[in-house]
């Protein structure tokens, strides 16, 4: 994975250039904290995603290069994942990227996610924008509910969301991924997870 993205970032900053030498622990594994939330606080769901027969839609929104998605769709044979992004070049990466690797479950789609029609079981998203711009954009797109990766004030970000959307009590949950891997990097990011469905 890391030479395909070597070799795109020589063309297209996909990755900032001064990151690309960080890929594993800065991108491929901030996305797999979706799976480690998944598999402490989902374990049904983390043995369905993990089997070839599995049938779970997964949309992926500002996918930019991939990510989370395809380092998902990779532990998560079981996930069809569609990744998505308004961005043509990126979009093209990411498609690249998932043929090369084999990816038999990885669709990517160059729109905007709101355009995007069907349902989806899950949504997950990697710092898009705050949450309270970016839930729009998932609406009546998901069945079960939404894994963001985000960091900064949190708590600030959440409370407004909350409130603006009515988001019923108990229905977000967070966890800290500096509590899975220990680099400095982490300290502050989260898995955030929505699973209210009413909006």
């Amino acid at each position: 994975m890391e030479s395909l993205y070597s070799e795109w970032n020589s063309k297209i900053n996909v990755i900032s250039r001064k990151d690309i030498g960080e890929l594993y622990s800065h991108h491929v594994l901030h996305s797999l904290a979706i799976a480690e939330y998944v598999r402490m606080e989902m374990p049904d769901l983390f043995t369905k995603l993990c089997d070839p027969a599995g049938n779970t839609a997964i949309l992926d929104i500002g996918t930019g290069g991939g990510f989370p998605g395809i380092p998902l769709a990779v532990l998560f044979p079981g996930g069809r994942f569609t990744l998505c992004d308004s961005i043509g070049k990126k979009t093209k990466v990411a498609a690249d990227v998932a043929a090369r690797l084999g990816l038999d479950n990885v669709t990517v789609v160059n729109s905007r996610a709101e355009n995007l029609p069907g349902k989806f079981d899950y949504i997950v998203s990697r710092a898009v924008t705050s949450i309270d711009n970016f839930l729009p954009w998932t609406r009546k797109k998901f069945s079960e509910g939404i894994f963001c990766l985000k960091g900064g004030n949190l708590a600030e970000e959440l409370g407004l969301a909350m409130q603006k959307f009515h988001l019923r009590p108990g229905s977000v949950h967070t966890f800290r991924i500096d509590s899975w891997l220990k680099d400095p990097y982490f300290e502050g990011k989260m898995v955030v997870y929505i699973d209210d469905k009413s909006f």
